[in-house]
């Protein structure tokens, strides 16, 4: 009698972000895509507990979630868990981001705007041994040298629909994007346009020329 092969261990992962329809979707992806998804997490404190309980192979985690977040979340998962990768899923697009969440010790940085086949092409890039960086990330990461301010393409296009006076439910729904990331988008362009109001941040936009 021949000996049955042995199952294929599907990779273990840990989804954390404080939105349950994110969460719920991005399992269901994983899961289809061949990982199996052990855990769920709707703060830091409970990613970091997930780390620590389930072991996984990999977490997935927001980077700003309630009670933990930022450097000091992976900071936490990196000391309950350090076997673990660890891939930051964010809707923050800020220059600073990069280097500080690779300093804390993440191997992958996504951009929650990315098609979900980037999502995997990430977890897969980490699992061989390489860093990945979100392709609209990439030139801050390599330290190109910046001159007047500028916006990711996104930003720009969330931007462009509030000059059309739409609101942040209207262009999530055009862009498939949730309002809460819409929000970030725009909070993050008036940051890098030193803006006060998104009506400033849109004029100034529109001044620098930074739309298509």
């Amino acid at each position: 009698m021949s000996a049955q092969p042995l199952p294929v261990q599907r990779p273990r992962c840990l989804v954390a972000d404080d939105h349950p329809a994110l969460v719920a979707a991005v399992s269901d992806f994983l899961e289809n895509e061949g990982y199996e998804v052990v855990g769920q997490a709707r703060d830091g404190l409970a990613a970091v507990a997930g780390a620590l309980e389930m072991k996984p192979d990999l977490a997935l985690v927001d980077y700003r979630m309630p009670h933990l977040e930022g450097a000091e979340l992976l900071a936490q998962l990196r000391q309950n868990a350090p076997e673990m990768l660890i891939a930051v899923y964010t809707a923050d697009s800020d220059q600073k981001i990069v280097a500080a969440v690779f300093e804390a010790g993440a191997h992958a940085l996504i951009l929650k705007d990315a098609p979900l086949s980037d999502l995997v092409q990430a977890l897969n890039a980490i699992r061989s041994g390489r860093r990945y960086v979100d392709p609209a990330l990439a030139r801050v990461a390599l330290g190109a040298p910046s001159g007047k301010p500028s916006l990711t393409p996104r930003e720009a296009e969330v931007l462009a629909h509030v000059a059309d006076g739409l609101s942040h439910d209207e262009i999530g729904k055009q862009l498939s994007i949730s309002p809460e990331t819409v929000r970030t988008h725009v909070r993050k362009a008036c940051e890098r346009l030193n803006a006060r109001t998104r009506t400033h941040a849109v004029a100034t936009a529109l001044r620098l020329g930074l739309f298509n």
